[in-house]
């Protein structure tokens, strides 16, 4: 079980506040975004859920311990993938890191570009890989850093709308199977609809959580019907559109 919450969670760049007591909660399996403009904290807020920023004020507890430091997998909008590196040596470089044997570094990686049926990529370099293809294996070597908590900073802000619809499907598959936790950061509200259980809007400056949605799509409705009216009522009414 993966749970992270967040309790009256403010921070101060000096004497500029950026984000004022900030409450949220993920709770196991759950796919719930953070939706906002640009420069409202979202980032800054991220850096304090890894660790990379030392809490000020309030507190974060994954898992029942405050300081998530080390134990969440961040994922950045830029793959970060190595590019003299074939796609098995940038998988298997988290398993090394933890100094697990290369060969059965290798077997493990093996093993989940054939559950997600990348194998036919696995010798390639990333020049050799359309965006889409990149960020499928960016996401599936934070995946074996071995932590349930994803984070994923406008992870897919870069591609095509075609792509993103296509890479959206794909996540939600693997998020399933692999039993995630998930907490998304995006400016985008389709996004954020397509993926998520729930949403929190941050706004503001500093930043606040002005609203939660809760996203319990209706069987006897058309789904994109729904997520019109979402759309052009609830975010209309708090400035998102």
């Amino acid at each position: 079980m993966t749970e992270i919450r967040l309790e009256h969670v403010s921070y101060a760049y000096g004497d500029e506040k950026i984000l004022e007591d900030i409450n949220l909660q993920v709770t196991s399996g759950e796919v719930v975004s953070i939706l906002g403009p640009s420069g409202v904290g979202k980032t800054t807020l991220f850096n304090l859920i890894a660790g990379i920023l030392e809490v000020q004020s309030g507190r974060i507890v994954l898992d029942g311990e405050e300081n998530p430091k080390g134990r969440v997998s961040y994922m950045l909008q830029k793959d970060l993938l190595l590019e003299h590196k074939t796609v098995l040596g940038n998988i298997i470089l988290p398993l090394l890191i933890q100094k697990v044997d290369k060969a059965e570094a290798i077997a493990r990686a093996d093993e989940i570009l054939a559950t997600f049926q990348l194998t036919a990529v696995r010798n390639k370099y990333p020049h050799e890989l359309s965006g889409g293809m990149r960020q499928r294996v960016a996401l599936l070597r934070t995946y074996l850093f071995g932590h349930k908590l994803f984070l994923l900073d406008e992870a897919f802000s870069a591609l095509d709308e075609m792509t993103k619809m296509e890479l959206h499907a794909w996540y939600l598959e693997i998020h399933k199977q692999l039993q995630l936790t998930t907490l998304i950061i995006t400016h985008s509200i389709e996004e954020a609809l397509n993926l998520s259980d729930r949403i929190y809007i941050l706004k503001n400056r500093p930043g606040q959580i002005v609203s939660e949605i809760k996203l319990d799509w209706s069987e006897d409705e058309d789904k994109e019907v729904q997520k019109n009216c979402l759309q052009t009522s609830n975010l209309s009414r708090i400035g998102l559109r």
